[in-house]
């Protein structure tokens, strides 16, 4: 009993290693070889089976695939779907939904499909295809199907399995095509995303199929009051991207008076601003806001053989490349086999009719002994055929009925054997330059499919949105003095508190008379505090003017700061900490004066003078500044310029020559 445990251990352990390598290989992730999840491939080698030319109805379609798919059929149909709205290998007849609204497919007994004549083409070949049987023993299926195209990135595909999940981006079909020539040119290629869904990408966090990239949709402005998006980002719909728009309206973060989807074939969503509000400026909200610009993070996850691998985009496309060339190769040397079997059985037969060799059969009396007649009849003529005959050969000739023979059209049977030796030689200098013949096929897809796929998205590298330009102070933030809370939901109960009109992104600036400093965020409700002394938006480029007292000495010091590098949340001083140091006056910007009151002194011809703070330099936050007076200054006032320049200079002069002194 002491290793039962152990024993359920390893039994559970073993279970779920065999369940995530299942769902892994065999529903999640596709194959590089093919580009298709077992779903995918099992419906269109379902669709070739049932090929016929005509559509056919979903329904049958999925019952079909059943045979070969050992899952439901809800599976199934969803797959199809999806596939078939990827627009490369599936003809569809019905509504197959939408993928600009989000709109789902109708029933699967109301809408029909076939194989595109592109899927027909690069996708089956039933003489290179490894089958292997079907769950229950009863069919065959492919274990990769030969395509001739990187589908896996022509396509994309999104999966999540057990411990990981893939994400990967659709190609345009045209650049994949350049890029495998490229490969087999050995020449240099970048390959980005492209979109059915159209829009914009910035490309620049684009890492080969992994990293990040950014999509937007393309809006227009129709006039000053009305914005029109014609396409919408990868990953979205219209329904989703309208939800996102009203929930930024209702937030407040951008103003609009309605919006409409008129979306059917194409994009089409209208979109009206407030008064006051210009549509240029609520294109930028919307990028910002809203589901107009979404960040997409690909992840290039693959089978390779049977294993899950991280991969690029160039690594698939030199695989894929190097893939078509061998397939290519094995087509060739399968049709050469066939020619040549075909150009011997034509030889044989044109050499035992025109020679009669029928003739030295007519007295043998055995089968036996005919086979051995005419095996050494052929004798003669051995140097003219590609092999030795074997009795399959002699038996096929026997098997020549009369009215044949008499029929024998000598000028038409050499005429067949010189097609036949043309298409010889022509497959054997294919054969001599492989990449050559692989570019041929390449461009004779491009020629042919090429024009019904341009690129649909735009490459575009984004001008960053700063969120807090382009937000709506939408938010009022008081303070109470008497409480000490602060934020948008505090009503200031005094005259003298406090208010800012923000967005949701400022920062606020908060100054305390002791001359701590701190910035915090935006919020509804805090406790800062009942000595604040000023409350703002953290400024850009500010001059802040302040006259402190310093504790220690109690003495006044002028001092002159930009706005001061900090560390949201984190508080620091203006001047030393001290129970008496005290901020006396503070005004912000240049020209502007104070007006000073010190202690009476019997020496002193007045006991007033005016401040310019314009006349002292600018400094950082931590500087001590300059002394204001040698004597005691009781108060300090915001005053405008002096009226009396000469006693301005006296003063002026009278502190200089102080300072001089102290220095």
């Amino acid at each position: 009993m002491d290793n039962v445990p152990g024993k359920l251990h390893q039994l559970f352990e073993y279970n779920f290693l065999e369940y995530t390598s299942y769902v892994i290989r065999e529903r999640a992730i596709p194959a590089i070889d093919d580009g298709l999840k077992p779903v995918q491939r099992r419906i269109l080698q379902t669709l070739f089976n049932m090929e016929d030319g005509r559509f056919h109805k979903v329904a049958n379609l999925v019952g079909e695939t059943m045979k070969l798919h050992p899952h439901g059929d809800a599976s199934i149909f969803s797959a199809l779907v999806n596939l078939a709205n990827k627009g490369f290998l599936i003809e569809r007849q019905g509504n197959f939904g939408n993928i600009f609204t989000g709109d789902s497919a109708s029933a699967p007994r109301y809408i029909e499909c076939r194989l595109s004549p592109l899927a027909k083409e690069v996708l089956f070949n039933k003489d290179i295809t490894e089958f292997i049987d079907s769950y229950d023993g009863r069919m065959v299926e492919p274990v990769t199907l030969p395509a001739k195209l990187p589908l896996l990135l022509l396509q994309g595909a999104e999966g999540i399995a057990v411990g990981m999940a893939t994400k990967i981006m659709p190609h345009n079909f045209c650049e994949l095509l350049q890029a495998q020539k490229a490969v087999l040119l050995d020449e240099e290629f970048t390959l980005y995303p492209d979109f059915p869904q159209g829009g914009l990408v910035d490309v620049s966090g684009y890492e080969d199929g992994n990293g990040k990239i950014k999509c937007r949709a393309r809006i227009r402005e129709l006039n000053e009051k009305t914005i029109i998006i014609d396409e919408i980002p990868y990953s979205t719909t219209t329904q989703s991207l309208t939800d996102s728009i009203e929930k930024a309206a209702k937030a407040g973060k951008i103003k609009i008076i309605s919006i409409n989807d008129y979306t059917a074939e194409k994009v089409e969503i209208e979109i009206k601003v407030a008064r006051g509000i210009y549509a240029k400026d609520t294109i930028k909200a919307l990028y910002a806001f809203t589901d107009c610009e979404v960040p997409i993070s690909p992840n290039l996850t693959l089978i390779k053989g049977k294993t899950p691998a991280t991969s690029s985009v160039r690594e698939v496309i030199e695989y894929n490349t190097l893939k078509l060339k061998a397939d290519l190769t094995k087509e060739l040397e399968i049709n050469l086999a066939r020619l040549e079997e075909k150009l011997h059985a034509r030889l044989l037969e044109q050499i035992f009719i025109e020679q009669r060799l029928y003739k030295n059969i007519e007295e043998e009396t055995s089968y036996e002994s005919i086979m051995a007649s005419v095996d050494t009849a052929l004798i003669p003529f051995r140097s003219e055929l590609f092999r030795d005959v074997t009795e399959e050969d002699v038996t096929r000739l026997l098997e020549i009925r009369i009215k044949r023979i008499s029929r024998f059209d000598i000028n038409k049977q050499d005429k067949e054997i010189r097609a036949i030796r043309k298409d010889i030689k022509a497959i054997k200098i294919s054969l001599k330059d492989m990449v050559a013949f692989t570019i041929a096929s390449i461009d004779k897809l491009l020629a042919k499919y090429g024009e019904n796929y341009p690129r649909k998205t735009e490459i575009k590298q984004f001008s960053e949105v700063v969120v807090r330009k382009i937000a709506l102070s939408n938010l009022t933030v008081g303070y109470s003095r008497e409480t000490g809370f602060l934020g948008h939901s505090v009503k200031g109960e005094e005259e003298e508190d406090f208010s800012v009109t923000c967005s949701e992104y400022d920062r606020l600036f908060l100054i305390y008379s002791d001359g701590r400093y701190k910035v915090i965020p935006v919020t509804d409700k805090v406790f800062a505090g009942t000595d604040l002394k000023y409350i703002g938006i953290v400024p850009s480029e500010q001059v802040f003017n302040i006259v402190y007292r310093d504790g220690n000495e109690n003495f006044a010091y002028v001092k002159r700061f930009n706005t001061p590098k900090f560390i949201l949340e984190k508080e620091y001083h203006l001047f030393p900490e001290h129970k008496r140091s005290k901020i006396l006056l503070m005004s912000f910007g240049e020209e502007k004066y104070a007006r000073v009151n010190v202690m009476p002194s019997a020496r002193a011809k007045t006991n007033t003078f005016h401040v310019a703070f314009d006349d002292y330099l600018v400094k950082g936050a931590s500087a001590k500044g300059k002394r204001v007076s040698p004597r005691v200054v009781r108060r300090v006032l915001t005053a405008g310029p002096p009226t009396e320049p000469k006693k301005t200079t006296q003063n002026l002069s009278l502190l200089t020559d102080v300072e001089k002194r102290e220095e």
